[in-house]
């Protein structure tokens, strides 16, 4: 299918060369789950990588020294912040590409404190597209942002169905949310994330940088920590291991589709490789209607897994939480011929095998709840 067919804009140029160039790639928030694994992945393939990140979520360095024992000096740890404009234009310099995922992710604390979200997630998403724009040759930009862009998606109509929700409309359960949605920011988070996400399509429109942005909804994989506020199935499996209680906002049916990292990495490298195509565009990236998960349905599965079922109480649901919501993803497969490879069942026991291993090595499985770790996640 054409780009014009898409309603995508018109190519700014062929495809992206082929990489590694001599240069490294730099994944801002690169220490986290998401740029871990794109890091690993890059270099197993022969590239160079920067990671440029301050450490501030807790248990993140972990990954950094992960890194470093598997592929040794190939990898690079920038210690900076993406507010600090100076340190981002340095490390733009040196790359040969950019996967920007530096984030301040949860909403609840953008509701505490939503100066510093915005500084975070607006201003150092802006400085990251100075230091491109100020290059001869600007290096190709993916941009993560969320499907809070969305807002909370309280007009579609929605039925129970078993354990979860479910549009009303068939049309929209058999295909999910498509980016023909209109935006409609919800939470500072959702501000944030969705300025920067605007940002970044106007600069490539703009000024010709190579940029498109992934709107994304749940990832999960080896190397995330979740807890409360993002990350969710794996603080939900965590919670599970450790013999500690889950707590639901809401009623527990609300239902998102989840993508495995593995796939996520995939679609990664393969707009990079088609951003001449794809630039100035967003697409929504998710595990598509295949790859859908309720809260309750979770704890289903964990209980079929563990042989038992984690104690859960209820909350009142949260600002913003979205009901529903499944990423339509044939727009960027219809460029690039990606789609999720990964199902839920066997990513869950993916994740599950790989949290076990983990906690039992750290000494954190069945441990009371009160010892629970600080954690860290994506949304």
């Amino acid at each position: 299918m054409s780009a014009a067919a898409l309603d995508l804009p018109g190519p700014g140029g062929p495809d992206g060369p082929d990489w590694p160039d001599g240069r490294p790639a730099l994944i801002t928030g690169g220490a986290g789950f998401v740029g871990a694994n794109l890091a690993h992945r890059l270099l197993q393939a022969g590239e160079a990588v920067i990671l440029f990140d301050n450490l501030s979520r807790p248990s993140v360095a972990r990954n950094v020294d992960w890194l470093r024992r598997a592929h040794g000096d190939r990898v690079t740890h920038i210690a900076g912040d993406v507010r600090d404009a100076r340190a981002v234009a340095e490390a733009v310099q040196r790359a040969s590409s950019v996967f920007h995922f530096a984030a301040q992710v949860a909403v609840t604390t953008s509701l505490a404190r939503p100066v510093e979200d915005f500084e975070i997630n607006a201003r150092g998403t802006l400085n990251v597209l100075e230091a491109i724009r100020a290059q001869g040759a600007p290096p190709p930009l993916l941009f993560t942002s969320t499907n809070k862009v969305y807002g909370g998606l309280a007009d579609v109509p929605l039925q129970c169905r078993g354990r979860h929700y479910e549009p009303e409309d068939a049309r929209l359960r058999a295909s999910g949310i498509s980016e023909a949605r209109a935006l409609d920011f919800h939470s500072p988070y959702g501000c944030s994330k969705g300025a920067a996400d605007q940002y970044v399509l106007d600069y490539a429109r703009t000024f010709g940088l190579p940029a498109a942005v992934f709107r994304m909804s749940c990832i999960y994989g080896p190397r995330q920590f979740g807890n409360e506020d993002q990350g969710w199935v794996a603080h939900f499996l965590i919670q599970a291991l450790r013999r500690a209680p889950v707590t639901l906002y809401g009623d527990g049916m609300q239902v998102r589709d989840v993508l495995f990292i593995d796939d996520l990495v995939d679609a990664f490298l393969l707009a990079r490789k088609h951003i001449g195509q794809i630039s100035a565009s967003a697409f929504n990236i998710g595990g598509g209607p295949e790859n859908t998960l309720s809260l309750l349905e979770l704890l289903d599965l964990i209980e079929e897994i563990e042989g038992r079922r984690p104690v859960t109480g209820f909350e009142a649901w949260r600002p913003g939480d979205q009901r529903y919501y499944v990423s339509d993803c044939r727009r960027f497969s219809a460029v690039t011929g990606w789609w999720p490879r990964v199902r839920v069942r066997e990513g869950v026991r993916k994740l599950h095998g790989w949290l076990r291993e983990m906690l039992e090595a750290t000494g954190k499985a069945a441990a009371p709840a009160a010892e629970e770790p600080c954690l860290e996640g994506l949304p």
